[in-house]
C-alpha cells in the first residue's frame, strides 16, 4: 500500500467490489469488461485492470488521485480511468458504473440518441445521447463522453457500452440497470414487423422530470 486505508475507504471499497460483482451476476458485463469507481474525498477508488471481480478482496484496494496518480494499492487501475476522472472533475459524481450491457451496446450502434420510448429517461436527465466512437481508454473517448453527458447522468458509448454516475454506488448502478432496460424495451418494440413504437414528447418527459423530484420517501 502506498497509503493507509482508513475505515471509510475500506467500507467504500467493499461496496465497490460488491457492485462490480453484481454487474456480472445481472449480466451487464462479461468477465472484466466494464468497471466501477467511487470517490472518497480526493481519492478515486476504482476496479483494477483485468482482474476478475470474484478475486478482489480487502487487500486489493486500488485508488488514484484526481490527476490519475496511484495513491493506493499496487494493482494497475482500469484502462478506462480517463473516463472516470473526467466525470469526477466535471460533475458532483461520487460513484460511476461502466458496462458493456448487450442491449444498450446494440442500441449504441443504431442511433445517435435513445428514442423516448419510456419516461424513465427523465431519471437520467433527459433523452440519452450516444457518444461518438473512440478507442477505449483514450482522452478522446473521455471527451466524447463528456459532451454526451452534458445535463445527463448517463449516456451510451457507440460500439462500446454505457456509463452512468450518481451520488452513491446504488444510484449509479440503478441508473445503469434502467438504461439497459430502456434499450431492451426499445429494441423489443421496434422489432415488431409493420409497427412503430409510440414515443414520448420532450414536454411529456419534462413533466415526468418534475414529478420525479418528489418521488420516494422523505426523511
Amino acid at each position: 500500500m502506498r497509503a493507509e486505508v482508513n475505515e471509510e475507504t475500506a467500507g467504500r471499497w467493499a461496496a465497490l467490489v460488491a457492485t462490480a460483482r453484481r454487474s456480472v451476476a445481472d449480466g451487464l458485463v462479461v468477465g472484466t469488461s466494464g468497471n466501477v469507481s467511487a470517490r472518497v474525498g480526493d481519492v478515486v477508488l476504482v476496479t483494477p485492470s483485468g482482474v476478475p471481480y470474484d478475486r478482489l478482496g480487502p487487500d486489493d484496494v486500488t485508488g488514484v488521485d484526481l490527476t490519475g496518480r496511484q495513491v493506493l494499492g499496487t494493482l494497475v487501475p482500469t484502462s478506462e480511468l480517463p473516463m472516470h476522472l473526467a466525470v469526477y472533475r466535471s460533475t458532483e459524481a461520487r460513484a460511476i458504473v461502466h458496462t458493456h450491457a448487450v442491449h444498450a451496446t446494440a442500441v449504441s450502434t443504431l442511433v445517435t440518441e435513445l428514442p423516448l420510448v419510456h419516461y424513465m429517461a427523465a431519471a437520467l436527465g433527459g433523452p440519452v445521447r450516444v457518444a461518438p466512437y473512440a478507442t477505449y481508454g483514450t482522452d478522446e473517448l473521455a471527451e466524447n463522453m463528456l459532451h454526451a453527458l452534458a445535463g445527463r447522468s448517463g449516456c451510451l458509448l457507440r460500439n462500446h457500452g454505457t456509463i452512468t454516475y450518481g451520488a452513491t454506488l446504488d444510484q449509479a448502478y440503478d441508473r445503469t440497470a434502467q438504461l439497459e432496460w430502456m434499450c431492451r424495451l426499445w429494441l423489443t418494440a421496434s422489432s415488431v414487423p409493420g409497427l412503430t413504437p409510440s414515443l414520448l414528447t420532450e414536454a411529456q418527459l419534462a413533466e415526468v422530470g418534475e414529478r420525479l423530484k418528489g418521488y420516494g420517501q422523505r426523511r
